[in-house]
């Protein structure tokens, strides 16, 4: 007679605790929206789809590295950082590329940011910059591609040409358009160029160029 009273409360907590295993699950599929670095701060995002990823590089990082899983364009990143000096984010990019595996973006903002870069996504409307080679999309090969967000301001092209010395490229990266500033197989080359974009005021990263979509080769303002 003792079983039987007793087994509702057994069903009670089976059911509650599928009821919290459920909502667990939720709550892990329910991934934030990455947090932007701060001004003069470098962040490492490492593209870390599975959670097996998330975990290997968890486990090969230190405890004093502080990392969030979150959303960035359209990847399922780890977000580290962040970093005062562009030395220390690439060492810690080569380190995850060489020991785990996984691929990483360095993504800066500017000590002064523009008001109007800083607006929210959804205030925006990007219009590419005028062009002057024919669409002929093509995919970037291995490498390193140095992007700077416009924000709808075609003018900046010049700025762009000016701070890097040569022509600037117009590509689609997560299915929005990015100024390409630098595609190199150097990773010096493309740190510097991002340290350089980094102190010029621009908005920039340094992405895996396997990923970049090329639209024109050359853009004009």
């Amino acid at each position: 007679m003792h079983r039987f009273q007793t087994l509702p409360s057994v069903l009670g907590l089976a059911i509650a605790g599928l009821i919290g295993g459920t909502s667990s699950v939720f709550a892990q599929q329910a991934i934030p929206l990455c947090q932007p670095p701060n001004a003069g701060e470098y962040l490492l995002l490492v593209v870390s789809p599975t959670a097996n990823n998330q975990k290997q590089l968890r486990s090969a990082l230190p405890p004093e590295l502080k990392t969030i899983t979150c959303k960035y364009l359209n990847e399922t990143v780890t977000r580290v950082g962040g970093f005062n000096k562009i030395d220390d984010a690439n060492r810690w990019a080569r380190y995850v590329s060489n020991i785990v595996g996984l691929s990483a973006i360095i993504t800066t903002r500017p000590t002064t940011p523009d008001v109007q870069a800083v607006q929210p996504q959804a205030q925006r409307q990007l219009q590419p910059p005028q062009q002057t080679v024919s669409y002929n999309p093509q995919a970037l090969g291995e490498g390193y591609a140095v992007l700077v967000d416009y924000y709808n301001r075609p003018e900046l092209v010049n700025s762009v040409q000016q701070a890097v010395g040569g022509n600037v490229g117009f590509v689609s990266y997560g299915q929005r358009p990015y100024l390409l500033a630098v595609y190199t197989t150097n990773q010096s080359e493309a740190y510097n160029t991002l340290q350089k974009l980094n102190n010029g005021g621009f908005v920039a990263s340094i992405v895996d160029s396997r990923k970049v979509i090329l639209l024109r080769s050359t853009v004009r303002f």
